[in-house]
C-alpha cells in the first residue's frame, strides 16, 4: 500500500535512443532549506525554480504552521515572509512531513531552540526511519523529544527555553544531522560548533553565509570545524534553485545505457558535495561532459550532456564518496549492470536507513532481472553483465521509496524484457514530472 494513495504499477520497456534536453526539478536540498531559512528571517524571500514535489510542499505547509507567510505566484515564484530567528509559534496541529526526511528533521532542528511544542509525523515510510540521531543532538540545547520506540514518529518536539549553544562531532556522515543541529544554533547564544570527520553537502553552511549569518568552516586535525555564531538577525533573499543532481541522475543514467542517446540537462548543481556520481559514471568511462561552467546563487552549476557509453566498466567506488553521492547508489547499481566486470560500493551503511533498506531493496529488483549482486552491512557490488545481456522481466517492489521506483523505471529501458515496480506513486515526492520528461525524451514508460 502506498503512502501516497492507491499503487501506481508501472512499467518501462526498451526504447530507442534518448534525445532533447531534460528540464529535471529544483534541487531539492536547496528548496527545503529555501523555505526554513526564509521562513526565520526578517522581511521577504523571494524563490524561483523550487522543487514543486511533495516533499517540499509540506515543508512549505509546515512553514505556515510556525506563523510565516508563504505563498505561491501564478508564474511559479515562491514568497516566504519570515518571522525572525526564534520567532516560530506554536503549531494548533500535527505537522505532516510526508516521505521527507530531510523536512522533518530540518524542521526539528530550526524549532528545537525556539520555546514551543510540536508534533511531528509522516507517511509509512517516514514512521519507520530513525530521528534519534537527530533529536540525541538536539537535547543538548535543552530541547526534549518523545516518540515512538526507536526514537521514530510520531514525536512530539519540546523546544528549549533558555538555549545553550552546544559543540557536537557528527558520529556518522550526515548533511540533514549537521544542518539541523546548525539551524537549532541560530537560536543559541554564543558560537554553536559542529565538527564532520567527513565532509557532506554543504548548502546549509552556503545558505547561512547567504542569509547574513556568521559562520565560518576550518578544516583541522578534527575535521571540518563548523562555527556558528547564535541570534543573527537573517536577511531577506532572492533564490535562484539549481536543478537537482539528484533527480538528474535519472535521464543521465538512462542515456549512458540506452544505445545512441544524447541527453542535455541544463543548469545542474554541481557543488563538489553532490557531484560523486557524476565522477564516478565518468571513471567507469562514462561519456558525460560539463559545458557552459558558471555559479549561479553562490553554487557551482554548468549544462551536463550525457551519451550512450558502449565501454562501460565496472569500478570500486571510494567509501569517502558516498557522503557527496548518497542518493545516487540505486541509479548507479542499474549502470553497473549494463558494465562488463564488478562495481563495488563500499561505506553505503546510511542506505540501510533511507526512505527503504536501499540497498537490499535494490539487490533484490536486480538480482530478480537477471544480476548477481552480493552485499554486506555497509558494502554491495553488482556483478556487471554488459550492454545488451541484461534480461530484466523482474516486477521490483518500490517500498514507498522514489528513488527505488525511478532507478527500475531507468533499468527497463535498455533490459530484454520490461521491467515493473508495483508502485511508482511516491515518484512524486522528488520528481513530479518523471513520467512526463523521460517519455519526451523518447522513453517508453506506461501506467499498468
Amino acid at each position: 500500500m502506498s503512502g501516497h494513495g492507491t499503487p501506481i504499477p508501472m512499467s518501462s520497456h526498451a526504447c530507442g535512443p534518448l534525445k532533447g534536453e531534460a528540464h529535471v526539478p529544483g534541487d531539492k536540498s536547496i528548496s527545503h532549506r529555501s523555505l526554513i531559512l526564509g521562513a526565520m528571517c526578517v522581511g521577504e524571500t523571494v524563490v524561483t525554480g523550487l522543487l514543486e514535489g511533495d516533499d517540499v510542499l509540506d515543508t512549505a505547509k509546515a512553514m505556515r504552521s510556525f506563523g510565516a507567510e508563504v505563498a505561491r505566484d501564478e508564474d511559479g515564484t515562491w514568497r516566504v515572509r519570515g518571522v525572525g530567528v526564534g520567532g516560530f509559534a506554536e503549531p494548533d496541529h500535527v505537522i505532516d512531513c510526508g516521505n521527507s526526511g530531510t523536512g522533518v528533521r530540518l524542521i526539528m532542528g530550526a524549532m528545537a531552540t525556539c520555546p514551543i511544542t510540536a508534533t511531528f509525523t509522516g507517511d509509512a515510510s517516514l514512521n519507520k526511519r530513525p530521528m534519534a540521531r537527530v533529536t540525541d543532538p538536539l537535547a543538548l540545547f535543552g530541547t526534549r523529544a518523545v516518540g515512538r520506540s526507536g526514537g521514530r514518529l510520531p514525536m512530539t518536539i519540546v523546544g528549549a527555553v533558555d538555549p545553550v549553544p552546544v559543540r557536537y562531532v557528527v558520529p556518522v556522515p550526515s548533511a540533514q544531522v549537521k544542518s539541523a543541529v546548525l539551524l537549532a544554533g541560530l537560536n543559541a547564544p554564543g558560537q554553536t560548533v559542529v565538527i564532520e570527520q567527513e565532509a557532506t553537502r554543504d548548502h546549509t553552511e552556503r545558505m547561512l553565509a547567504g542569509f547574513g549569518a556568521e559562520i565560518s568552516t576550518e578544516v583541522t586535525d578534527e575535521g571540518r570545524v563548523i562555527t556558528l555564531t547564535g541570534q543573527p538577525e537573517l536577511q531577506a533573499q532572492t533564490i535562484l534553485v539549481p536543478r537537482d543532481p539528484s533527480s538528474a541522475a535519472f535521464p543521465v543514467c538512462a542515456a549512458i545505457i540506452v544505445p545512441g542517446s544524447d541527453v542535455l540537462v541544463p543548469n545542474i548543481g554541481l557543488n563538489d558535495t553532490r557531484a560523486g556520481l557524476f565522477t564516478t559514471l565518468r571513471e567507469m568511462g562514462a561519456d558525460l561532459t560539463y559545458e557552459n561552467p558558471r555559479e549561479e546563487g553562490g553554487e557551482p552549476v554548468a549544462d551536463l550532456r550525457a551519451r550512450f557509453s558502449a565501454d562501460l566498466h565496472g569500478t570500486e567506488v571510494p567509501p569517502e564518496r558516498a557522503a557527496s553521492m548518497i542518493d545516487e547508489y540505486p541509479a548507479l547499481s542499474v549502470v553497473a549492470a549494463f558494465a562488463k566486470g564488478d562495481t563495488v560500493m563500499r561505506g553505503v551503511k546510511e542506505l540501510r536507513v533511507k526512505e527503504s533498506d536501499r540497498i537490499d531493496a535494490m539487490a533484490t529488483g536486480l538480482r530478480a532481472g537477471g544480476v548477481t549482486v552480493e552485499d554486506g552491512p555497509d558494502w554491495w557490488m553488482v556483478k556487471g553483465l554488459g550492454h545488451g545481456n541484461v534480461p530484466g522481466g523482474q516486477v521490483a517492489q518500490s517500498h514507498l521509496d522514489h528513488r527505488i521506483a525511478m532507478s527500475f523505471m531507468v533499468m527497463g529501458m535498455a533490459t530484454q524484457q520490461p521491467v515493473r515496480v508495483d508502485d511508482g506513486g511516491p515518484i512524486a515526492t522528488s520528481f513530479p514530472i518523471f513520467e512526463g520528461l523521460m517519455g519526451g525524451l523518447g522513453a517508453d514508460i506506461r501506467r499498468d
